[in-house]
């Protein structure tokens, strides 16, 4: 089975074929950064446009790309909508605007091409990362149910049971901003330039991560739950104290060392009280070296390394290869082609 998905909730355009779940054909992302680092973040409508002028460059470019999979004989072009078996789209969470153009090029050509429509959760995408670092014939490679997963990006910190596809269920969340709003706003404070948590993370790595001791919050009660509002208005005290500018990189070590202790500290508790057989990672902030590091290790040693699961970088931002595996493992709600362009509870 092979699923055509288009991923645009946010800031990057992109279009992917995905055969049997894990294997990847092609996958093709058009970053907008150039485009937001003059403002220093995401402008919605100013997303929107971009992605008006890139999705069906973007899908002829994924149609066309050879297929990849060393395993497979020769080069295979997806040339004809014939080869494809359905459409997934992403449907939400993320920027209305965005997702509108997506959603709009995903309905006409399903109903284009008479092919089922799958709608998809972006977060629920993350997850399936995972499941892209194996090809078809090394399944085994892939997390095993139960398992827990830690969801860390911009816009969500989650820890989700997964006990089988499609049985998912939220046990632990931040209460007010995201991992990866804590490090986007802190680099912003900085004065880095965007994307900024993987500019504090650059110069974090010559800095001393015990330089300041930045409060770990909501580590003493007990839940799986996160806080990362008082580490920013921390950052901001230490910044109007701060008058050696060369001691930014302890600043900038100390706050991920923060975040990634909060991270595990929580996930660490929940491995041992859930016991799940596999943990994996995903979401933007899951590129974060230290985290990976960190994860590796200390969840490592309560359920096994071989255990651990942790995307390649390039599945850890959004993609639409995640989207056309969350589509193929799990997809009960395949819109008939026919019906597509009336289905007026696509919502967003």
């Amino acid at each position: 089975m092979k699923i055509l998905a288009i991923e645009t909730s946010c800031d990057e355009t992109a279009a992917a074929i995905i055969e049997d779940g894990c294997h990847i054909i092609s996958n093709v992302v058009a970053s907008q950064i150039p485009l937001h680092q003059k403002t220093g973040g995401v402008v919605p409508e100013v997303a929107s446009r971009a992605h008006i002028e890139k999705i069906i460059l973007v899908i002829n470019e994924a149609l066309l790309r050879p297929d990849r999979n060393p395993e497979h004989s020769g080069l295979i072009e997806v040339r004809s909508q014939s080869n494809i078996d359905a459409i997934a789209v992403t449907v939400g969470p993320g920027l209305i605007g965005s997702l509108l153009i997506g959603v709009n090029t995903a309905k006409a050509l399903a109903w284009a091409w008479q092919k089922p429509l799958i709608p998809v959760n972006h977060l629920e995408a993350h997850l399936y990362a995972n499941w892209l670092s194996s090809l078809v014939s090394r399944l085994s490679s892939v997390p095993t149910f139960p398992c827990l997963h830690l969801l860390v990006s911009g816009g969500h910190t989650m820890l989700i049971w997964q006990e089988d596809h499609g049985k998912l269920k939220v046990v632990g969340q931040t209460r007010d901003d995201a991992a990866g709003e804590a490090f986007d706003k802190t680099a912003r404070l900085l004065g880095l330039p965007y994307p900024g948590g993987p500019e504090l993370s650059k110069l974090a790595q010559k800095g001393n991560p015990k330089a300041y001791n930045f409060p770990r919050a909501m580590l003493n009660q007990n839940n799986f739950d996160f806080s990362f509002s008082g580490l920013k208005t921390s950052v901001r005290a230490s910044l109007l104290d701060l008058s050696n500018l060369s001691n930014l990189s302890d600043l900038s070590a100390s706050v991920e060392q923060a975040i990634v202790d909060a991270l595990v500290e929580k996930s660490i508790r929940a491995v041992r009280q859930l016991k799940p057989k596999s943990f994996a990672l995903s979401g933007g902030v899951s590129a974060n070296r230290v985290l990976r590091e960190t994860i590796k290790n200390e969840i490592g040693k309560i359920i096994g390394a071989q255990n651990i699961f942790i995307p390649p970088i390039e599945f850890c931002t959004d993609n639409a290869a995640m989207v056309g595996a969350a589509a193929a493992f799990y997809n009960p709600n395949a819109i008939d082609p026919k019906k597509v362009l009336a289905k007026s509870d696509l919502t967003l």
